[in-house]
Parts: structure tokens; sequence; C-alpha cells
């Protein structure tokens, strides 16, 4: 009797053992995707809030600034209720919906004209700012919460500013060249300018106008790079014939 009631009291332990140690195991998976989820919603949140501070340099219409707002307040209400007790997702939350309440309805019209920075890796980040941002409007048109013309719209209207950095930052460098007498790497940059806008997707005023002026510099380039090489084929046959001279001039005797 004694024996049997050990007996029962060891599988009791075995079993209560496994039991716990499956309860853990279960209990540390829903805490490491708890852990994945929020790393997710956090890298979420930091590059929506980067594309709104980034405005200045890349004109966000009141469409797109209230999209953004919105996919904030969804990622930090996500946030919150994976950590309930953060007091400051919490007030983040709070000053966002505040934010996106208190901001006017309406369009407006913004400028199309941009200044390009002078240092490369912020034009780089530019370019893989509206990339960034084009994808979240898809996203977020999938996701229901940005109207079908809106999303034509500003992606339009993105892909012509994507378009435009990429022309005038090649121009930019072509100038800067030629100025420097550098005509093969000159050409070279308003070629590559000339060939995004042939690829452009659609010709407005814009594209028209930088083809043409392209084209014009080209040919201009071209000429000089002519003359160029006649006046250094000049110079050669006036040494090669200095040389001669000097060659075959009749001897001094001294």
């Amino acid at each position: 009797m004694v024996l049997t009631i050990i007996i029962v009291l060891v599988i009791a332990l075995v079993v209560f053992a496994v039991i716990t140690n499956a309860m853990q195991q279960h209990k540390d998976r829903l805490a490491t995707l708890k852990r994945a989820e929020f790393s997710k919603l956090r890298s979420m949140l930091e590059d929506t809030e980067e594309i709104l501070l980034n405005a200045a340099n890349v004109p966000l219409t009141s469409g797109i600034s209230q999209m953004l707002l919105k996919r904030i307040v969804y990622t930090l209400k996500a946030m919150v209720e994976l950590e309930p007790g953060s007091r400051d997702l919490k007030s983040r939350l709070a000053d966002t919906e505040k934010r996106l309440t208190e901001m006017p309805p309406g369009q407006g019209s913004i400028s199309e004209n941009i200044s390009l920075p002078d240092n490369d890796k912020q034009i780089i980040g530019m370019i893989q700012g509206i990339k960034k941002l084009r994808t979240i409007l898809r996203a977020e048109h999938a996701r229901g919460n940005i109207e079908t013309q809106l999303v034509v719209q500003e992606d339009r209207r993105l892909e012509n500013l994507q378009l435009r950095i990429n022309v005038e930052s090649q121009i930019k460098r072509g100038n800067q060249a030629r100025n420097g007498q550098m005509l093969g790497s000159a050409r070279q940059c308003y070629e590559k300018a000339l060939i995004t806008l042939s690829n452009a997707s659609h010709a407005d005023e814009y594209v028209v106008a930088k083809r043409n002026e392209m084209n014009s510099i080209l040919a201009e380039i071209a000429e000089e790079l002519k003359e160029g090489n006649l006046r250094d084929r000049q110079k050669k046959a006036e040494a090669e014939n200095n040389d001669l001279d000097v060659l075959f001039a009749p001897k001094r005797k001294w």
C-alpha cells in the first residue's frame, strides 16, 4: 500500500513537472512573440515619425500628413495593448490623437520646387524617404485607411518628386564638372540625367523641358570636345614640326 502511494506520488510529480515545463515553454514563446511584435511596431513607428520629421525636405500634403498620423495612432494603440503599463506610450498616443484632431481639413497646394543638399548622402536619404513613403502609401491603402484617388494622386506626385531629385542631382554634378573643365565627367552626368528623363513613365512639362535642355548641353559638350581634340592635334603637329626643324636644322660650326 505504501509502495503504491509512493509510485502514485512519483508519477504525479513527473506529470506536474512535465505540465509545468510545458506551461513555461508556452509562456516563453508568448513572451518571444510579444517582443518580436513590439519590435516590429516600434520600427514601424520610427519610420513613420521619421518621414513626418523629414517633411522639410520632402513636401507632404495634408492628406499624406493625416495618413501618417493615423498610422502612428494605430501603431501606438497596438503597442499600448502589448505594454499597458507604459505611461510614455499612452502620453504619445494622446498627443498624436490631439494633433490629428486639430489638423485642418483640405489638401492645400504645396510647392514642387526642391532644394538639393550639397551632401550626396543627404540626397540619397531623400530618395530613400520618398521610396519608403510610397510603400507606406500602398500599405495604408490596402488596409483601407486612404482613398484610392488620393493614393493615385500622391503616388504620381512622389514619383515626379523622386524623378526631379535624381535629375537635378545629376545636372548639379554635371555643372560642377563642366565648370572644372572635366567635360568627360560632365557628359556622363548629363547622359545619366537624360536616360532618367527618357525612362519616365509620363512626359510632363518638366520632363520635356529638361530633356531638351540635356540634348542641347550634350550637343555643346560634343562640339567643345571636338574643338579640344582638334586643338590637341594641332599642338601635337606643331610639336612634331618643331622637333623636325631642330633635327634637320643646319649644324653650326664652332
